[in-house]
């Protein structure tokens, strides 16, 4: 028996870094977004056209970065991602105009991207079963602590320093996660350049589409997961314009959601050593469903600051039972192209996401928007979690091009190499 090239803690830590850019990265900007209508004299549509436009690359490129990952292996493409995540995060921070900062979170998403897909090939080049949905909870627990912080340093600094200082941050943030990278990620796959073949790319997503399993656990992860994404468009537009919090007290508002995820994450780490992952999936979508009945009534009363957080937090907690056993079940079967499942799962959740912010903003109310989309998304996670359930278990699927054990020129056998951790 051969031990993994790293520990179950260093992978969840790096992992944990990798996932938590993305989100920290649209946290800290939030509490900005009404003093950049101010500052560019802009309308609110198009300051959320940029959280949109981050989205929109933070989902789409992910498709192209776990592949890549597979094909010349995960440190180099990580490196390359969050450089150009440092180098967008420069550009928002001397955006001289409004268009420029658009063009600017579109690219810095396309950087930040890197880290869903990465960090759950990671898991699933070294790991799997009981093993990998621990680690994802662990994952969880860390990254519940950056978003849950980001608000609320965000919030402190746009007094303080002003808007641009909160770029500076993020490149900072950046800079930080290239060194973690070269410095502590051990490369878990073996380069292929022979696997950049975008035909057999085409055939293995076609696959991933078709396959009932996968596609109805990305559907939870993307109902309830991704409610977190859709939410983050409208939630500082009713809590400061609504409700009237100034930029610090929404950003300390925020821990209601990351500190009510971050103490589920604690408690279902407890219940997996006794329980099993799977499990608490259902429980976790029972909070789901409570918290969108209480979103729901948005739609009947004004809101108010316990109006809005109480369902988002009770949200926010279930989410947490979801993720590690849902993340471990989409992928399981696909160990061979785990990074090209990693990001469709990926997109899937953060598309979700996009989409439902968008339709909110073309409703132009952020109350009625986030009443009526939210429950929606968590009936989704709860209808595709009764879908998932029928289908039974899930068996290992052969890729495209894969014949008798031969490797295809994309999807060939993404190896672990094992020895002990040092």
């Amino acid at each position: 028996m051969t031990a993994p090239i790293m520990t179950e803690r260093r992978v969840s830590i790096i992992g944990a870094m990798l996932v938590a850019i993305g989100p920290v990265s649209m946290a800290l900007y939030t509490p900005a977004m009404t003093e950049l209508v101010r500052h560019f004299g802009s309308t609110e549509s198009v300051i959320k056209l940029t959280l949109t436009l981050y989205f929109g690359g933070f989902a789409c490129a992910q498709l192209v970065a776990g592949p890549l990952s597979d094909a010349l292996g995960r440190r180099p493409v990580t490196i390359a991602f969050m450089g150009l995540y440092c180098v967008a995060s420069l550009a928002a921070m001397l955006s001289p105009s409004v268009e420029v900062l658009m063009g600017a979170r579109f690219v810095q998403g396309i950087g930040a991207s890197v880290g869903v897909a990465i960090s759950r090939a990671l898991v699933r080049d070294l790991f799997t079963d009981d093993q990998s949905s621990r680690i994802m909870n662990l994952i969880g627990i860390i990254l519940a602590l950056g978003p849950a912080l980001a608000p609320s340093i965000g919030g402190l600094m746009l007094p303080l320093f002003g808007w641009r200082s909160i770029f500076l941050l993020m490149t900072a943030f950046g800079i930080g996660i290239i060194a973690v990278v070269i410095f502590a990620l051990k490369e878990t796959v073996v380069p292929d350049r022979s696997r950049l073949n975008f035909p057999a790319l085409g055939r293995t997503y076609k696959m991933l589409l078709t396959n009932k399993h996968f596609i109805s656990a990305s559907l939870v992860m993307g109902g309830a997961l991704g409610a977190i994404y859709a939410q983050a468009t409208f939630l500082p537009f009713i809590l400061m314009n609504e409700v009237g919090l100034s930029p610090a007290q929404f950003g300390v508002s925020m821990l209601a959601q990351s500190g009510s995820f971050f103490a589920a994450s604690l408690i279902c780490r407890k219940l997996m050593g006794r329980y099993g992952a799977n499990a608490l999936v259902a429980p976790g979508l029972v909070f789901v469903a409570l918290g969108s009945i209480g979103t729901l009534t948005l739609l009947m009363w004004s809101p108010s600051f316990l109006h809005v957080m109480i369902p988002v937090g009770v949200y926010s907690f279930g989410i947490a039972f979801v993720m590690p056993a849902m993340s471990t079940a989409a992928l399981a079967p696909f160990g061979r192209a785990a990074g090209a499942a990693a990001s469709l799962l990926g997109f899937i959740q953060m598309g979700s996401g996009l989409l439902v912010g968008s339709l909110g903003a073309l409703m132009g109310n952020a109350v009625i928007a986030m009443g009526t989309l939210i429950p929606i998304m968590g009936a989704t996670a709860c209808l595709s979690f009764v879908w998932y359930r029928k289908l039974g278990p899930a068996v290992a699927k052969p890729l495209p091009d894969q014949v008798q054990g031969q490797r295809g020129p994309l999807t060939a056998q993404s190896t672990p190499v094992t020895a002990p951790d040092k």
